[in-house]
């Protein structure tokens, strides 16, 4: 029972697991974060192209 023990403390396959598992997270966050900037940036520049043309058509 020892040995097991002082075996599966020195194991470290499961840490890198979590390390990556976090990585990953880490990565997905930022992406999410990235589009919902740049589709709310895209809509406001959207709605003022929008804006802007139908004031020149009406000229």
């Amino acid at each position: 029972m020892i040995k097991f023990i002082k075996n599966f403390r020195k194991d470290e396959n499961g840490a890198v697991t979590v390390d990556w598992v976090v990585l990953t997270a880490a990565i997905v966050g930022l992406a999410v974060a990235a589009y919902t900037a740049i589709e709310t940036n895209t809509n406001t520049l959207a709605a003022q192209a929008a804006t802007q043309i139908s004031g020149e058509v009406g000229k």
